[in-house]
């Protein structure tokens, strides 16, 4: 249940993973995108939501992850320093430290986050009537493509975790704790209520992957950002699909043959 001050009022910050020790694509957070670090441009897109008080990068206490630190800085994100492999310990000592009443988590996997649809996740949550709140991804038939919405659950159910979980993996990857999104099903339902939203007709694409975790992946998305950016710097989920479906699968094809 979430927990208000006394003027009602919840601190919620928005915190975004990111390390360069990336097990299958490393150094994919400086990656180029347009001129731009792959985790620039997703905080210049984060900085667009209007519901988190603050927006935090979170990583790692490693010399590689420097300059990470100061391309966040560069963009004035502030900064949070953590275990590597611990997510959950990394979340909670970040939530923590700047006071978060609500928990938004975004891995830095994710180049084109939807401020809109982050803020329509977040506005759900604050109804209370979830533990954890997602639409980062297809979460029980929303319909959502993977990679424009995030996380949302409150610091003392993070708590309850960090405290409570032993288990390497679920330490590793904090949305285990809540729900695991390749079975489709909560990881305690009598403990921790997991909510989500349907996506908007207009773009409800469970079919399309909008994450980078492989060169492949980049190489996508470096075209779409080749693409849409100079015509649009803040384009729409909508955009992308056009192009996706009118520009990208056409090459594709036509390449093929």
């Amino acid at each position: 249940m979430i927990q208000r001050d006394s003027s009602g009022k919840l601190r919620i910050v928005l915190i975004l993973q990111a390390r360069m020790g990336s097990t299958r694509l490393p150094g994919k957070s400086m990656m180029d995108l347009a001129g731009v670090p792959l985790v620039g441009r997703i905080i210049e897109r984060v900085k667009r939501c209007k519901l988190p008080d603050e927006i935090v990068l979170a990583t790692t206490r490693q010399p590689e992850d420097d300059v990470l630190e100061r391309l966040a800085r560069s963009y004035e994100v502030a900064v949070f320093r953590g275990s590597e492999n611990d997510l959950v310990d990394r979340y909670y000592q970040a939530a923590k430290a700047f006071h978060a009443d609500v928990v938004v988590r975004l891995p830095a996997d994710n180049p084109v986050p939807e401020p809109g649809e982050i803020d329509r996740i977040v506005l759900y949550h604050l109804r209370g009537e979830s533990d954890f709140s997602s639409n980062l991804a297809e979460v029980l038939g929303n319909g959502y493509p993977d990679g424009i919405g995030a996380e949302v659950f409150n610091f003392n159910a993070l708590e309850e975790v960090w405290r409570t979980c032993s288990d390497p993996q679920k330490r590793e990857h904090p949305h285990l704790n809540f729900f695991d999104y390749r079975l489709q099903r909560a990881a305690d339902p009598g403990k921790y209520r997991v909510g989500t939203v349907p996506c908007p007709r207009e773009y409800r694409r469970p079919d399309l992957v909008l994450d980078v975790n492989t060169r492949e992946q980049y190489d996508f998305m470096a075209k779409l950002y080749q693409h849409l950016y100079p015509r649009n710097p803040q384009f729409h989920v909508t955009d992308i699909i056009e192009w996706y479906d009118h520009v990208y699968l056409t090459g594709r094809a036509e390449s093929s043959t």
